[in-house]
């Protein structure tokens, strides 16, 4: 045996390990590819396949989101104007209704003018009228003493009282 060893040379194998060990490589590969070769050669294809699906998902992913970027500033410029709109708005109903009040204080302010100036005029011709009445009753009198004084009997008075309805008849 130990002569067998002695022989033994890897560098010149002989013809037997050499059959031998193609023989046990060869049932080996076989037994590979039907155990281990297929299901790595089919782990590796699912792994392709859910590579290329991620990055399908990606690219699509990509799209939708730049297309949601889109949307959200046509959004945003959407809304802008939609403020910019309702400002507006309410900037001409305030200056709407300002300008409204003044016309209604002018309104009122000129009816309350009139009114002053009318009630003005009315008091004035009153003055005038109570003026005039009281300058009327103090000529009388001034009449009625003078001629008292003028007129001192009593057929002097009756005279010129007839006189003064013949006068007045006239008229």
């Amino acid at each position: 045996m130990l002569f067998t060893l002695l022989e033994f040379n890897p560098i010149k194998p002989d013809f037997g390990l050499i059959f031998w060990t193609t023989l046990i490589f060869l049932i080996f590969w076989f037994l590979m590819s039907r155990v281990a070769f297929t299901p790595i050669k089919n782990a590796l294809k699912k792994r392709e396949n859910d590579i290329q699906d991620a990055l399908d998902q990606s690219k699509k992913a990509r799209e939708e989101l730049a297309t949601m970027k889109a949307d959200n500033a046509k959004m945003q410029a959407q809304a802008n104007e939609e403020r910019a709109q309702i400002l507006q708005q309410a900037k001409d109903m305030k200056n709407s209704i300002i300008t409204e009040a003044k016309d209604k204080a002018k309104d009122e302010a000129n009816k309350i003018v009139a009114n002053a100036k009318l009630e003005i005029d009315n008091q004035r011709k009153a003055a005038v009228t109570d003026i005039k009445n009281q300058a009327g009753i103090m000529a009388i009198e001034i009449a009625e003493s003078l001629l008292k004084k003028n007129l001192k009997g009593d057929a002097e008075q009756e005279g010129l009282v007839n006189t003064l309805v013949d006068k007045f008849n006239l008229n």
